[in-house]
């Protein structure tokens, strides 16, 4: 694999991964299935790693949406992080990334979600209709509280929903329709009970993304035929026996 030397040249291959919390763990034991044993270098609770077995790989431990960004400006080689923050980073990721492997944990869902009261709005365009009439009663678009606003953005123009405005989420995002700070949300979700439990529910049409993490390459990294031959190295034990 080739791409735009852009990254860094080291003559390593720079391996970006979760630091922290379950996320982390789950990584651990992914890679661990597949005979990557990781282990931190230096101090404790230090951001330095190193795979055993694998001295030409450098790993570095960062926070999941960190990693996105290494992907797409070609700092890191490969990382592992869930296709949702990829795509909500990158309008453009199948240019930017390769998904080399899926990993079978983090799963979740993007879905939009609206008022389970709403009886008729059951679909997108159920939602563009209700919308039309929203503004002319309220005088205002529908408001739809989400942090993914660029997945928001795509899917809504994708699908011909118009009549609405986002509003940036910065906490619990299935409480901001309780709480009137939007009349409905994108989220993510795993088995729904949250959604439910805030009188919330997907359109039947409304998932935008089906989500886990993933290990990711990147196409602006430098790639020298040594880092590709050790990338293919790794890729090959998770592909089925």
């Amino acid at each position: 694999m080739t791409g735009p030397t852009t990254g860094p040249v080291t003559g390593k291959l720079i391996l970006a991964l979760p630091s922290k919390g379950r996320l982390m763990e789950q990584c651990s034991a992914a890679l661990a299935r597949a005979g990557l044993t990781i282990a931190r270098t230096g101090a404790a609770r230090g951001y330095k790693a190193e795979i055993e077995g694998f001295p030409a790989i450098e790993v570095n431990l960062v926070s999941s949406s960190e990693i996105a960004q290494l992907l797409k400006t070609g700092k890191a080689h490969l990382g592992v992080t869930g296709e949702d923050l990829i795509r909500e980073t990158m309008a453009d990721a199948d240019d930017r990334v390769r998904f080399v492997a899926p990993l079978g944990f983090g799963l979740a869902d993007v879905v939009v979600a609206v008022p389970a009261c709403w009886l008729d709005v059951r679909r997108m365009a159920d939602l563009e209709q209700m919308s039309v009439a929203f503004r002319r009663v309220h005088g205002r678009r529908v408001r739809v509280a989400t942090k993914y606003t660029g997945l928001t953005r795509r899917f809504f123009s994708q699908v011909g929903v118009t009549g609405y405005r986002i509003v940036e989420s910065l906490g619990a995002t299935e409480g901001t329709p309780a709480a009137g700070l939007a009349e409905l949300i994108v989220d993510i979700t795993t088995s729904g009970a949250t959604l439910e439990a805030n009188g919330l529910r997907v359109l039947d049409d409304g998932v935008i993304l089906k989500s886990q993490a993933n290990l990711i390459a990147s196409k602006a990294a430098a790639w020298t035929p040594e880092i590709a031959a050790l990338e293919a190295q790794i890729a090959a034990r998770f592909r089925p026996a």
